[in-house]
């Protein structure tokens, strides 16, 4: 439940916004990667990004920082290997559960053997 009183915007440096639009303007790195690296929506990187190209915000471009670069790559590379690893646990998961259930099904004490018994 949203709080009583004057809405809180965050508001960010020129610098910072500089620096994430030439972060998401390295090849190879998404915008999505971008914004999540640094908190922020990817709408509002990608409106940075269109108010850089049309000359609203303008500022000297810091120089790009390679080693962010590659470590928001590699943070992708993680988090698809995490994903796949998800859903290969969760496979193993299932198939142990049929495994189980169908050793219980022809496992000989699950049987009726014999004559069925009366209840008294």
């Amino acid at each position: 439940m949203p709080k009583p009183g004057p809405r809180r915007v965050q508001r960010y440096e020129l610098e910072f916004k500089l620096k994430a639009v030439q972060l998401s303007k390295q090849p190879g790195v998404l915008v999505q990667d971008v914004a999540a690296s640094l908190c922020i929506h990817p709408f509002m990187l990608s409106r940075w990004r269109k108010q850089v190209t049309d000359g609203v915000l303008v500022g000297r471009l810091p120089e790009p920082d390679l080693t962010s670069v590659a470590e928001l790559q590699r943070l992708r590379d993680t988090e698809s290997k995490y994903k796949r690893l998800l859903m290969e646990h969760d496979l193993l998961k299932k198939a142990i559960r049929f495994a189980r259930d169908q050793r219980r099904r022809l496992s000989p004490l699950s049987r009726q053997t014999g004559t069925p018994t009366r209840s008294r």
